[in-house]
């Protein structure tokens, strides 16, 4: 059998070819151009529209926004499913040739339209109606992301307090940082070390100093985590959301590097079988529902809002998309598979991994333990604790800018001009959705939905690519496979909830293929008209 440490740098080697070639041609087929003015430097208000100092500041925006907790606990649930290989074989084809694409031309479609969103530009590429049932689509998706990662997030403050004083300290170390950076200029190698070493004593002071805050805490934490979303939201991107973003993705660099390492030093074998079948009695096919349980770790709807809704605003030079667009989305499919090889060589059995990630601890508590098992020769103690510290660091990037997403959808779709009128709504909405507990009743539905976002993405990136004349196979070939695959789980989720007796999952996901077939339509009417407009100009 062959060792996990010798698959993973295969891994490694596929991605860098998929980044090499496969993302090279996507750049021909855009064709980005260092001369042309990017929106951050033509629509520059210091707020939103802000060039990022260097390319790396923004990939660590990007990478660290994309990268919630979704890419490791989607593995994690489809291995003690389904097994490992599966699992791993969609990591790296979904990243090198669907999500890379996703979010490279998400990102690209976005810059050349302005820096407008993913949904805006469906007006112009396929219809105002179709613009504004997908704005409604990421609206209510958003709201159910924040709701559910301030949940995530004021739990594991109250069940592990020492992660609390690290985490909310990188929030003063990233306005430092960033008035560093931006106000006085200095050299960025310089106050990168010095803002990780910070972190770095941040973690071990907060080891030592847990804050608990008592009776009814994960409510409290859950008002504090909202405040802090709606302040993030409305602050200039420069002075808090680049340098948090920019020193979080380091934990994660180091991340990896860790539990690399740990599997050539530790070595180990592997254990879980490379393919297995769902217990009996439960219907779950591996097409469609393996795509949508693996989701961000192949490709999530989600990227390509953050691609146009922030992302496309701080985005210097043209070129610089295929490093921050593209090479985030290898960098999440490669921390998919370090997750997957951490997994497969820490437990000895499918059923000992399917009892933790049922029990209490739940699939982070697994992540959590088999990465300090890895890594115990590295990091001694610490592993476990230094794993649970990046999941809750990427649970709070994604948390602030999912804000600040929704802040823009809110204007967009309401028509609201104060951003902080915009603000509001969105954290109020989100805030009694997560203080109600309502979002439990939702989120069984989220990996499809937010599978159906990057399929409805797709559509509108392969209309702009039909009106402006380039070829469209690089895209349409993954669009057709993730309308159908998320098209074919809801429908089978419809018959779980019905024969369940679900009655507002059962409509809610009838609703979703409604809004998903209705903007299908419409972009089949977009591309037979343009079709027909080339045939009359022939």
């Amino acid at each position: 059998m062959m060792s996990p440490l010798f698959i993973m740098i295969f891994v490694i080697v596929l991605f860098t070819l998929g980044y090499t070639l496969y993302a090279g041609r996507l750049e021909k087929l855009i064709g980005p151009s260092r001369k042309r003015e990017t929106p951050a430097h033509a629509k520059y208000d210091g707020i939103d529209y802000v060039p990022a100092q260097h390319w790396s500041i923004l990939f660590g925006h990007h990478f660290a926004s994309i990268a919630g907790a979704a890419p490791i606990i989607g593995p994690i649930i489809a291995i003690s499913i389904w097994g490992w290989a599966p699992a791993l074989i969609w990591v790296v084809l979904g990243t090198i040739f669907i999500g890379g694409a996703h979010d490279y031309c998400s990102l690209m479609v976005s810059v050349r339209q302005g820096g407008t969103t993913i949904a805006d530009i469906t007006k112009k590429y396929v219809s105002n109606n179709a613009k504004m049932v997908f704005l409604m689509f990421l609206w209510l998706t958003l709201i159910l992301i924040i709701a559910v990662f301030v949940h995530l997030s004021a739990k594991t403050f109250v069940f592990m307090p020492e992660t609390v004083l690290p985490s909310l300290g990188l929030i003063p170390l990233a306005v430092l940082t960033g008035y560093l950076l931006y106000g006085l200029r200095l050299n960025q190698s310089l106050i990168t070390v010095l803002a990780l070493a910070v972190l770095i004593v941040l973690i071990f002071i907060g080891q030592r100093v847990p804050i608990e805050l008592g009776a009814n805490a994960v409510s409290t934490w859950s008002v504090v985590l909202l405040v802090y979303s709606m302040i993030a939201s409305v602050t200039p991107v420069q002075r808090l959301l680049q340098p948090r973003d920019y020193i979080s993705s380091f934990l994660l660099f180091f991340g990896l590097l860790f539990g690399i390492v740990g599997l050539f030093v530790n070595g180990g074998e592997i254990r879980i079988p490379a393919v297995a079948k769902p217990d009996a009695g439960s219907f779950l096919p591996m097409w469609p529902f393996l795509f949508v349980t693996v989701a961000c770790g192949a490709i999530s709807g989600f990227h390509s809002i953050v691609a146009s809704g922030t992302t496309s605003k701080q985005l210097s030079n043209e070129r610089d998309a295929k490093a921050v667009g593209y090479g985030g989305m290898v960098a999440e499919g490669l921390l998919s598979a370090m997750t997957i090889m951490v997994i497969v060589v820490s437990f000895k059995s499918i059923g000992a991994l399917a009892d933790v990630v049922k029990s209490q601890a739940g699939p982070i508590g697994a992540f959590g333990a088999a990465y300090g098992q890895v890594t115990s020769g590295i990091l001694g103690g610490y592993g476990s604790f230094f794993a649970i510290i990046i999941l809750n660091a990427f649970i709070l990037t994604t948390l602030d800018t999912a804000t600040r997403l929704g802040r823009y959808i809110s204007q967009e779709l309401f028509n609201i001009t104060n951003r902080y009128i915009a603000t509001f709504l969105i954290i109020v909405s989100a805030g009694a959705l997560a203080l109600s507990g309502k979002w439990i009743k939702i989120w069984p539905i989220f990996g499809s939905a937010n599978q159906l976002i990057a399929a409805l993405a797709l559509i509108v990136i392969t209309s702009w690519l039909m009106a402006k004349k380039k070829q469209v196979v690089y895209i349409l070939v993954p669009t057709f496979f993730m309308l159908v695959t998320t098209m074919g789980a809801l429908v089978l989720k419809v018959r779980e909830f019905v024969l369940g007796k679900e009655p507002v999952l059962t409509v809610i996901s009838i609703v979703l293929l409604g809004l998903a077939i209705f903007v299908f339509i419409e972009a089949l009417e977009k591309a037979r008209s343009i079709i027909k407009e080339r045939l009359k100009n022939a």
